[in-house]
């Protein structure tokens, strides 16, 4: 929730952040799909890109690290063990996953499969701690998955097979990153949400390139310029950029707000999709958002309780 005292400028100012910080967000699945046209495969594309975000994570970590809480609360063996696992599950396997099923299904449905994230944790939440479950968030979380499964269905018409495997990585990419927000709680609290998301992100960036030396020759690093650019651009203004807005944004209206103001970032991939990619915007992806939307929504009001 936004800080009791905050001037209307502030709030104002928090949640432009968190617009611009979820458009920001919504474009990564564009480039991704803008890169693929050139030929490039997953697991080379996300190498590059976070080889590129790699010295800002660090830039990000060391300016984290110089915080006096930071200098009053030094790492512990676990705590880099933590970060280590956290890095490979939250940010490696998660953006290995989505960037593989997106050569499948269109940017609109990934978007709309990865919003579903608030209700996968409130879901793994109650498998794993055993919170109980209130009847309106299951209705909520009915509510968003019909929208998915409404643009699924559709998709699975045009795509077939391509569009069930593609679906499936994305969920299970957002499953991981569920994952990653509830065993990220202590350790959040105890490093600082800057200081894990430069190291957690940094341990990602490494496991990246490992996995390019592992399985693909070195003559696979020549690509063709456009690929370059865009994984630059993916670097920066759809990865770290992004990360330090909505940091900038929670600390200014709480991350409630900053939640529901980032609502505008699948329709924002999916006007980004029309314009750039030519993907089709029908009934199905109108109504699936609606509902995807709707019921997210429900979920963050419901939680603020």
């Amino acid at each position: 929730v936004a800080p009791a005292r905050a001037a209307p400028q502030s709030i104002a100012t928090g949640v432009a952040l968190a617009i611009a910080g979820s458009i920001a967000f919504s474009g990564k699945a564009i480039i991704v799909k803008l890169a693929y046209r050139h030929g490039v495969d997953a697991v080379t594309l996300i190498m590059y890109r976070m080889l590129f975000a790699l010295p800002l994570f660090l830039l990000m970590a060391w300016w984290a690290e110089r915080q006096p809480s930071a200098r009053a609360q030094p790492l512990t063996r676990s705590d880099m063990l933590g970060i280590g696992a956290l890095g490979f599950t939250g940010y490696y396997l998660s953006s290995y996953l989505d960037f593989v099923g997106l050569q499948y299904i269109s940017a609109s449905l990934e978007r709309l499969i990865l919003y579903l994230n608030p209700t996968l944790v409130m879901l793994l939440s109650w498998l794993i701690f055993k919170k109980p479950l209130q009847p309106l968030r299951v209705v909520a979380m009915a509510i968003s998955y019909s929208g998915v499964l409404l643009v699924f269905g559709h998709e699975v018409s045009l795509g077939g097979e391509d569009a069930v495997l593609g679906s499936t990585l994305v969920f299970v990419s957002a499953v991981t990153y569920a994952i990653y927000l509830i065993m990220s709680g202590q350790l959040v609290q105890r490093i600082g949400a800057m200081r894990l998301v430069g190291l957690a992100s940094s341990v990602a960036s490494v496991c990246c390139s490992l996995q390019f030396l592992w399985m693909r020759p070195m003559s696979a690093l020549w690509v063709p310029s456009e690929v370059f650019w865009l994984s630059l651009v993916n670097a920066t203004l759809c990865t770290v950029v992004p990360l330090v807005l909505i940091m900038m944004a929670i600390e200014r209206i709480g991350a409630a707000l900053t939640s529901q103001a980032g609502m505008i970032g699948p329709m924002a991939t999916i006007a980004l999709g029309v314009w750039l990619l030519d993907e089709p915007f029908n009934a199905w992806t109108g109504m699936g958002t609606l509902l995807v939307l709707g019921g997210v929504y429900m979920v963050s009001k419901l939680g603020d309780r």
